[in-house]
């Protein structure tokens, strides 16, 4: 069975990352979303708000699972009886950083493997700081990010 992981805080899941998730699956028996706890960030929502937000965003997705973890991804992809990770891309500058992360989980863990998927080019532009600030001054996210996950940002938004 080949398992892949798809690691990222997801704060919130965006339209860009569902269309990782969806091209990831067909390439996978089973493809894990994990949730991560990223101590340098102060996320709109909670670790569980987002396994739950994603758990509604990829429902349609057969073969996909949700999951939250903290620590070191090498030792949780292990974990999870994998050696694939998932990683999207929007511009150059992702691949940059992202190639960086690649090789020095292959320094601690050379049987680990990373692939990187590019966006499509109508998400190319979306991140998730960027829908937060767009949604915190009014802006419209509508087709940016989920149905489900655009209520929570707008009630979350207007509580703050």
């Amino acid at each position: 069975m080949r398992i892949v992981v798809c690691p990222g805080s997801f704060d919130p899941v965006t339209s860009g990352h569902v269309d990782i998730f969806e091209r990831a699956a067909k390439i996978s028996d089973l493809l894990i979303v994990a949730v991560f706890h990223n101590p340098n960030k102060n996320p709109l929502f909670s670790m569980e708000e987002r396994v739950e937000m994603l758990k509604a965003a990829t429902a349609h997705i057969p073969n996909i699972e949700v999951d939250a973890f903290s620590g070191l991804l090498n030792e949780y992809v292990k974990q999870r009886e994998s050696n694939v990770i998932i990683r999207g891309l929007r511009a150059f500058s992702d691949f940059e950083y992202e190639f960086q992360r690649a090789l020095l989980m292959k320094k601690l863990n050379p049987e680990i493997e990373t692939i990187f998927i590019m966006t499509n080019n109508e998400y190319s532009f979306v991140s998730s700081s960027g829908i937060k600030e767009l949604a915190k001054f009014g802006g419209n996210i509508t087709g940016l990010v989920p149905a489900v996950v655009q209520d929570k940002i707008t009630k979350r938004i207007s509580e703050i």
